[in-house]
């Protein structure tokens, strides 16, 4: 009991000591300069990879909802072989994307890590066949690549046998301090590896939601991972110490009052693999909802899972490739730059140039010849399609001598330059966007 008395005491000396850290720390980082990269990169790709590829059914949840029994779900552990994992390849087709980012679960729900974890032999290492850390390989890829590093950690294991809930209908207990600690303290062990050992530029929590900031020592756990690396960006599921909201599988409707947020979606129904889960989104809807995302100044996270041999299915493979071409022809319309223009200018999607003397106009339809901008009082030097640099032409009208209202702009776009998916007309304007109305 005197032991487990010291290793607690200690383990909250420490967390007190970084929590001053991360205090100070915070105070001489600027919030701004840290979230930078985030906010230019608008695109990512999220990575969920796990033994429930194996028989392609929920992750974690199979369990916890009674659909199988745990004993079952984990017999998974015996075919998730990661034979044909090439963090290469998986990385050039990220890169190929657009995607300036990726995060990867470590960890979900189950509590299965996918690195050599010494808190737990609940791990790849030891408990599968892939007899191998899978983390450190990709990280390494998309260090050599310059893309963003980011890292997956479900905060709740239902497999610990230390954490209160096992399942939707099973308790392991109701209230008790020590076995809580016992918990906390292996928790908080993995962050610190993860941490440590593949330094990420982002930690995307998760399973916030069954216990309160102060249980989780939210505060303390940013606290030690800004001692680590005072760059590093957080995101919202730590009970309210993180840097920018994640709303799932919803489209915001209105720009989100948030400044930093980022939509993390599947491309079909399934976080993970599902062989028979055949719903995918076509690249022109995921392409217009991308659109929608940085129209309201958020970034777009697309979910792919990969098999449990580690290779990646053909139709996520295609719709990358194919938003690939997109991204990469309208580069100068999506990366670095901000939020668009109020709802009521014009119909669709845009963008603005980071000086804010660009307006980009997003074209998901065919315009059949024509668009129009209202409420820009800038006079427009120039109108032309990204991509292809063709010229366009332009009036305006109603704009009478003696008023100072803005006129209506008219922009003739021709059917010989519209894009397959969609099309990207680029404004530059005599000055700073002025906006009236």
């Amino acid at each position: 009991m005197l032991k487990k008395f010291a290793i607690i005491v200690t383990t909250v000396v420490f967390l007190f000591s970084t929590n001053v850290f991360s205090q100070e720390s915070d105070n001489m980082n600027n919030k701004e300069e840290r979230m930078q990269w985030f906010n230019d990169a608008k695109l990512g790709i999220f990575i969920h990879w796990g033994i429930y590829s194996v028989n392609g059914i929920d992750e974690s949840w199979s369990f916890f909802n009674d659909y199988i029994p745990y004993e079952d779900y984990m017999k998974q552990l015996d075919g998730f072989s990661a034979s044909n994992y090439n963090p290469k390849e998986w990385v050039t087709l990220i890169e190929e994307s657009g995607a300036k980012y990726a995060v990867i679960t470590t960890k979900h729900h189950d509590g299965i890590a996918l690195w050599d974890t010494e808190m737990s032999d609940l791990n790849v290492v030891e408990k599968t066949s892939s007899k191998r850390d899978l983390i450190m390989p990709f990280v390494k890829e998309l260090r050599r690549n310059d893309i963003k590093v980011g890292l997956y950690y479900s905060i709740l294991d239902w497999s610990h046998p230390d954490y209160p809930n096992f399942t939707k209908t099973k308790k392991r207990y109701v209230d008790d301090s020590l076995r809580w600690a016992k918990f906390t303290e292996f928790n908080i062990g993995q962050i610190k590896e993860i941490s440590k050992e593949f330094n990420p530029d982002l930690l995307w929590f998760d399973g916030d939601w069954e216990q309160s900031a102060e249980k989780w020592k939210s505060k303390e756990i940013k606290a030690l991972l800004r001692e680590q690396n005072s760059d590093i960006i957080i995101n919202s599921r730590l009970q309210g110490y993180g840097d920018y909201a994640t709303p799932e599988q919803g489209l915001p409707i209105t720009k989100p009052n948030d400044k930093y947020w980022e939509l993390c979606m599947t491309m079909n129904d399934s976080w993970g693999y599902q062989g028979n889960d055949n719903n995918y989104k076509t690249t022109d809807q995921i392409i217009r909802i991308f659109s929608q995302c940085i129209w309201m100044g958020g970034n777009l996270l697309l979910d792919i899972g990969p098999k449990a041999d580690g290779t990646i299915p053909v139709e996520q493979t295609k719709i990358l490739k194919e938003l690939g071409r997109w991204t990469n022809k309208h580069e100068t319309a999506i990366f670095d730059t901000k939020a668009g223009l109020p709802a009521n200018c014009f119909f669709g999607p845009s963008t603005l140039s980071a000086d804010s003397t660009v307006v980009y106009l997003f074209l998901p339809y065919d315009p059949k010849g024509e668009i129009m901008l209202k409420g820009v009082n800038n006079k427009v030097n120039r109108v032309w399609v990204v991509g292809n640099g063709t010229k366009l032409e332009h009036n305006v009208y109603l704009k009478p001598y003696w008023s100072n209202k803005p006129g209506l702009i008219s922009i003739n776009v021709p059917d010989s330059v519209l894009d397959k998916n969609t099309t990207v007309i680029a404004v530059l304007l005599d000055g700073k966007l002025d906006l009236k109305d």
